[in-house]
């Protein structure tokens, strides 16, 4: 048994779930409550980064990439475990200087990332980190942005996958995803 299954049930019982959140008709899973409780956001931390490290023997991590918001409350740890740099992926006007960006429609509305491009140099290897994957809006948004500045993207990692929004289509790259629901 992984680190990771070997903590799944434990990470997924402190979710706390919402209704009718962000819109009417949707069901939040709000992964925050694991943030509070140091022993299980350590777990959280080691769960991904013993994946990783297992997974990327033989090919080196150079970046963690985290997708406003949640994935920059857990990708600094993650990076910091692995010993690899963080790079956050914002909400436009966020960051200062040259920013590569990128428009996507998310649930009713169209939002734009925005990525330092001096971040992340030609050829690095990146991978993105989120808490939650949905309909793939969000990740496949940071994915062009690592792209358009010459990056390439190991896996992209998730705290939760809801299956039945099939997110993991819209993305080209394999995903990694602690919990399923």
């Amino acid at each position: 048994m992984s680190a990771s299954e070997f903590y799944a049930k434990e990470i997924k019982s402190a979710f706390k779930q919402f209704t009718d959140f962000p819109i009417e008709g949707e069901q939040f899973e709000d992964f925050l409550p694991i943030i509070g409780n140091p022993k299980l956001f350590q777990k959280l931390i080691n769960a991904f980064a013993t994946h990783l490290q297992e997974k990327f023997v033989t090919r080196k991590i150079d970046f963690i990439a985290g997708v406003e918001a949640r994935g920059l409350l857990f990708g600094p740890s993650v990076a910091l475990a692995l010993g690899v740099g963080f790079v956050p992926i914002r909400r436009a006007g966020k960051l200062p200087g040259e920013c590569a960006t990128v428009t996507f429609t998310k649930l009713d509305h169209e939002e734009t990332f925005e990525m330092q491009v001096e971040a992340i140099p030609f050829d690095s290897n990146v991978v993105i980190m989120d808490d939650v994957l949905a309909t793939g809006g969000s990740a496949m948004a940071a994915g062009n942005l690592i792209k358009q500045v010459g990056a390439h993207i190991l896996e992209y990692d998730f705290v939760l996958t809801l299956d039945s929004l099939h997110g993991e289509e819209k993305l080209a790259t394999p995903i990694f995803s602690l919990l399923h629901s």
